[in-house]
């Protein structure tokens, strides 16, 4: 999913963070499975979710 490239000078972060509305909900979730999943969605908008293998899912302390 994700390809690593050695980089001799990084850009700057130059994008907008996105404004986000005060009446959504989000929840997380493991689908068990052949493969387990982990599951990210907002349950207030039809489908708005995204699924990741688990073992390629990032930590809590790494989303920090």
């Amino acid at each position: 999913m994700y390809q690593c490239y050695i980089l001799s000078h990084m850009e700057p972060d130059t994008v907008v963070p996105a404004e986000v509305a005060a009446d959504t909900e989000v929840m997380a979730s493991v689908e068990e499975g052949p493969v387990d999943r982990f599951i990210l969605a907002d349950i207030s908008q039809d489908d708005a979710f995204i699924t990741v293998p688990l073992g390629e899912a990032a930590s809590l302390p790494a989303w920090r």
